[in-house]
């Protein structure tokens, strides 16, 4: 009876996928994990949620959201959506809790209206 040969793994001419997962917008996309974002979308809705990722097309997830519809008539106290992915094609403006102008307060509150 023999005994089974190791034998190492076949390269591939493809880099891994891993190669490219440290270049600085990927450093920065990272960075924001965790984070509260205020995300504003063409038809003038605006999510506050905790951004945990984006999908292949870069389409944004958010948790634990609310959902703002600003205008005369509409609820300024918004209302829990949970979990939403917002397709990239629609996004106007992203705000990071942090990453705001110098002459905004830097506290959470500022986030909200």
């Amino acid at each position: 009876m023999s005994s089974p040969t190791s034998s190492s793994p076949p390269s591939s001419a493809v880099s891994s996928p891993s190669a490219h997962r440290n270049t600085p917008s990927t450093i920065r996309l990272k960075a924001l994990l965790r984070e509260t974002l205020r995300i504003t979308v063409v038809d003038g809705r605006i999510f506050l949620g905790t951004f945990v990722g984006t999908d292949s097309l870069l389409n944004v997830l958010l948790i634990n959201t609310e959902e703002f519809r600003l205008g005369p008539e509409e609820n300024w106290n918004g209302r829990f959506v949970g979990q939403v992915l917002i397709p990239w094609k629609l996004v106007v403006k992203v705000e990071a809790l942090g990453q705001q102008d110098p002459e905004e307060p830097d506290d959470l509150s500022s986030l909200y209206f």
